[in-house]
């Protein structure tokens, strides 16, 4: 228990006696005010609930960008916990609700991320997130983005390295039904195709005049004027490029496919970027390049065919963006459509 306080002496009387300071009065609380006092085990105040919003109308979506969290994936054949950023969001269809409870579709997502990313898995995140929200939500969103580890051969060496691959996930619930997306990033040379014809014009201009244009010239001349440096009088620009190719899946998919995807759109390429290189590896480069020309135009041709015919996919939409060396700015192309099954069966 604490002391009284002690009132000192006034000054010039040393004989006096201290005196204890007099009680102060009871602090008293207004009706008004006692009205919204809590009570010591009383529930916590909800504004989102308690308050009514200025201006009321719907909002189609409400919630939360770059959440973190962890996503149970299997790499190389073992399972794995990756790192994982989350954007969760629900519609807000009441007008007169002010607001959402975020932690609720927070708290949600990382229970089930951490339980294994697959479609069926965001199917009842999403779920989930709008049953959260009875009677204020319709409808629910959820994006997952990460970084895949892929093992990867070298060209011909024999050699691997691990690549590593932005991937991305979706599930969107609403009144038309549920949406499932899969999307990954892929990285590529593209080697100009006029430049490659222009460099082949200077190669043929330093022939003609090295052997002139008419008479007979050896073998052996030709393989020694070509070992000399300076022979091959044009070099063609290439570039490293990227395709990001998202794809609309089957509700009863079993995986998001990434795997797949990156599978088709390296092949269709034909110059993903490598990891581990030796000089055979990078000798198989230079003829991949050579033998692989294109323009953004063609890369995303290439694409769209390899991505369509992919099992589960209903849809798929494909962006190219080549990093011009030539130029201070980049070559872009994009294309979207339709996985026609009836005609494929």
């Amino acid at each position: 228990m604490l002391s009284p306080a002690v009132v000192p002496p006034p000054a010039g009387r040393a004989d006096a006696h201290p005196t204890a300071a007099p009680p102060l009065p009871a602090a008293t609380v207004s009706p008004a005010a006692a009205d919204t006092v809590r009570p010591a085990d009383g529930p916590l105040p909800d504004v989102a609930v308690s308050t009514a919003p200025g201006v009321r109308g719907r909002l189609d979506r409400v919630g939360m960008s770059g959440v973190q969290a962890v996503a149970a994936v299997t790499v190389d054949g073992r399972p794995a916990l990756l790192p994982a950023l989350c954007d969760l969001a629900v519609s807000l269809d009441d007008p007169h609700s002010r607001g959402i409870h975020m932690s609720r579709l927070y708290l949600r997502a990382q229970d089930a991320l951490e339980q294994g990313l697959a479609p069926a898995r965001l199917a009842r995140l999403v779920e989930e997130m709008v049953q959260s929200h009875a009677g204020v939500s319709e409808g629910a969103f959820c994006d997952v983005s990460l970084t895949l580890p892929v093992r990867q051969p070298s060209l011909v060496s024999g050699e691997s390295g691990w690549r590593h691959y932005p991937v991305r996930c979706g599930a969107a619930l609403t009144r038309a039904g549920l949406t499932l997306t899969a999307s990954v990033r892929v990285e590529y040379s593209s080697t100009c195709p006029c430049s490659a014809a222009l460099s082949r014009d200077l190669t043929d201009e330093a022939f003609r005049e090295a052997f002139g244009t008419t008479g007979e010239v050896s073998a052996e001349a030709v393989r020694a004027w070509l070992a000399k440096p300076g022979s091959i009088a044009g070099h063609p620009h290439s570039q490293r490029s990227l395709a990001d190719v998202t794809v609309t899946l089957d509700a009863a998919a079993a995986s998001f496919g990434w795997q797949d995807l990156i599978e088709a759109s390296e092949a269709a390429l034909g110059t993903a970027t490598q990891g581990a290189v030796k000089r055979a590896d990078e000798r198989e480069f230079a003829r991949l390049n050579a033998a692989n020309p294109m323009f953004c135009e063609d890369a995303a041709r290439r694409l769209a065919p390899a991505v369509v015919g992919l099992a589960d996919v209903r849809s798929y939409e494909i962006s190219v963006r080549h990093l011009e060396s030539l130029h201070p700015h980049d070559a872009v192309a994009s294309v979207r459509g339709e996985a026609n099954r009836d005609a494929a069966a």
